[in-house]
């Protein structure tokens, strides 16, 4: 019979267009999506083959590539369903069913080039056109004694004519471009090349990938060249296995496999998806954090999308928020329709669905091992403590399984760490509130004079260090079983039982009258500095100190804010004063003797900036505060 010649569909016809000047940077994916055909067609058979068991061949279910780099061409077989003639008409020739028309209207639509979706639209076949310059199918229907070759070479038509197939199934024949590394069209007739990418995309394609190789075989007279078959891929993906027959060793050498990192995980999580979607999953917590990590537009992202154990893509950012960044691991869905362009993907439910589930997945084993070991809990707080924080931001309710997983130092003890329910545990009964106090290191925090009147009273307050924790705290999340978050260094304190405030009422409320033109002559001298003065009920040894007003941002917020170029109105601190410090009583005596005494606003300048400097801040003009020490030390001596 002689060929028959047929024109492409017009869509058709641009998208082969769309292949051949392809603006892909990476070709590679060409194989991935032949391979992921043959895999297809295999399934189909097997499918079939349970109620049709004459279909099923003697031989095992393969895919087979064979390369000749003197024809440059490339050989992709397999030994499944195959294609009746009208079957490559309808599936090649058309658009039929397949996701053309979305596929041309969404890249047409996108700001991308992403060859990880090609396959997703049903035109994976075609992508062949970015390696090849002439293709030819010959298959061949189970059931079916007659074969068909199809053939074109990427323009308006293609042939159709009747062949001969010894067995059924496909046999893809690709006529190959020239290589050329300035197009991303790398030697696809090369053994080395065809293993590596078989290696990264089809590494867990479930049935066996064989390579066809020329091998010499030494005889007893002369060496003579032999053809081989070589295995590819490993078919061990492990995330399809049941958990119980993975051995911790096996688990050890897939993370390694798939991060090249050496270190032993941390933990792994094997999870699985079923219902309206189904998918499984292998997480894994790495035991170092990375050196990117804090840096998240460089940070690498760590999950690898699967379809049905196809290879997808790297570093799925939307399949885990980014306080899960740190995350490495496989996704393997059964079925997933992926939109073309990167930032329409979040919005599939199916991703969401699937996002959600892993969240829940990874927060529940790290509670899980908080609980059973956590001493190797707090061994993964220290690399990715800060990081995990930042799923604070917002807080809502839906957070509350992240706060439950946050330790903190406090003033109990110098080097432990404390969870925040081992806080509330140790709570007295009358203690209403969690105490924390904010800065910059747990060293300036402990030297703090807000901390005093906690000190005086055995109350414990948890320090936080991490910027990250100006943020989240500064959001002031309602309640931790109940109990409400408090900073001691905003706003006023009181840390009286009732019947002390029944005697300190009358007290407070003379000193205050005493020391009250005193008061308002130290806050005309730092006017420019604070927005109000006042005594102190937190201050025991120290005579002065500054605190934020209920309402206002903290200074180490304010300063981070402004440099990331925001905008933040200026707020000025209070400044609260000693009653019972020596220093304070001094300066009563001087002002009672002459009020206008210029002592008295060089010792409220002093005052101010060391409350600055006891709060780990930073003055506006220290050389003016040396001076009016060094002036203060020169009348002492």
């Amino acid at each position: 019979m002689t060929a028959e010649t047929h024109e492409f569909q017009a869509e058709i016809k641009k998208l082969l267009d769309l292949m051949v000047h392809s603006l892909y940077s990476n070709k590679d994916v060409f194989l991935r999506e032949l391979i992921s055909n043959a895999s297809d067609a295999l399934d189909r058979l097997r499918f079939e083959g349970l109620t049709q068991s004459e279909w099923l061949p003697d031989e095992e279910l393969r895919i087979r590539i064979a390369a000749d780099p003197d024809e440059r061409t490339l050989v992709i077989e397999d030994n499944g369903i195959g294609m009746t003639r009208d079957e490559l008409v309808e599936n090649l020739g058309t658009i039929a069913r397949s996701g053309t028309l979305e596929f041309l209207r969404n890249i047409e639509q996108s700001s991308e080039s992403s060859p990880e979706l090609i396959g997703q639209f049903g035109v994976g076949f075609y992508s062949s056109f970015m390696a090849a310059e002439q293709v030819s199918v010959l298959s061949r229907r189970a059931g079916e004694d007659a074969a068909t070759l199809w053939k074109t070479d990427g323009g308006g038509e293609y042939t159709l004519e009747a062949d001969k197939r010894d067995a059924p199934g496909t046999t893809i024949t690709l006529h190959l471009k020239p290589a050329d590394s300035d197009d991303g069209v790398a030697d696809y007739a090369d053994e080395w090349t065809l293993r590596q990418i078989v290696t990264r995309y089809s590494d867990f394609v479930s049935y066996p990938i064989r390579l066809t190789v020329m091998k010499k075989e030494e005889g007893d007279d002369i060496a003579k060249a032999v053809e081989i078959e070589e295995p590819l891929n490993s078919m061990k993906a492990i995330w399809t296995r049941p958990a119980s027959d993975v051995s911790d060793q096996e688990y050890k050498e897939f993370y390694s496999h798939i991060t090249h990192d050496h270190e032993d995980p941390l933990l792994h999580v094997a999870t699985a998806m079923e219902g309206n979607f189904e998918a499984r999953a292998l997480l894994y917590l790495p035991s170092r954090a990375p050196m990117d990590l804090y840096h998240r537009e460089m940070a690498h992202r760590g999950i690898q999308l699967y379809v049905r154990r196809v290879f997808i893509m790297d570093e799925c950012r939307d399949l885990m928020p980014e306080y899960l960044r740190f995350v490495k691991g496989v996704v393997d869905a059964e079925d997933l329709s992926l939109n073309v362009s990167r930032e329409m993907l979040q919005k599939d439910r199916q991703i969401q669905a699937i996002r959600k589930h892993l969240v829940k997945k990874v927060l529940e084993s790290l509670k899980a091992l908080k609980k059973e070991d956590e001493e190797k809990y707090l061994a993964f707080w220290a690399q990715f403590g800060p990081v995990l924080k930042e799923g604070l931001l917002p807080f809502d309710e839906k957070k509350e399984r992240i706060l439950d997983l946050v330790y903190a130092s406090s003033t109990r003890e110098e080097s432990a760490l404390t969870s925040l329910d081992a806080y509330v545990e140790r709570m007295g009964e009358d203690q209403e509130a969690i105490y924390y106090m904010t800065g910059p290191s747990r060293e300036v925090l402990v030297g703090s004079p807000h901390l005093e009147a906690f000190a005086d009273k055995g109350l414990e307050v948890l320090l936080f260090s991490d910027p990250v924790d100006e943020v989240w705290l500064e959001q002031m999340p309602p309640d931790f079983q109940g109990k409400k978050f408090q900073s001691v260094g905003r706003g006023e304190i009181d840390l009286a039982s009732k019947e002390e405030k029944e005697g300190e009422e009358s007290e407070r409320d003379q000193e205050t009258e005493a020391y009250k033109d005193l008061i308002q002559c130290i806050g005309n001298a730092v006017q420019n500095d604070v927005k109000e003065v006042r005594l102190s009920n937190r201050l025991k040894q120290s005579p002065s100190c500054l605190v934020v007003d209920e309402g206002d941002l903290s200074p180490q917020l304010e300063a981070m804010l402004r440099q990331a170029g925001q905008e933040v109105p200026e707020r000025k601190p209070i400044l609260e004063l000693n009653p019972e410090h020596a220093i304070l009583k001094s300066l009563q005596v001087i002002f009672e003797k002459d009020g206008t005494d210029a002592r008295l606003a060089e010792y409220a300048q002093l005052l101010f900036g060391q409350a600055v400097l006891a709060g780990g801040g930073q003055l506006a003009d220290p050389a003016a505060f040396t001076r009016r020490l060094s002036g203060l030390m020169e009348k002492a001596l």
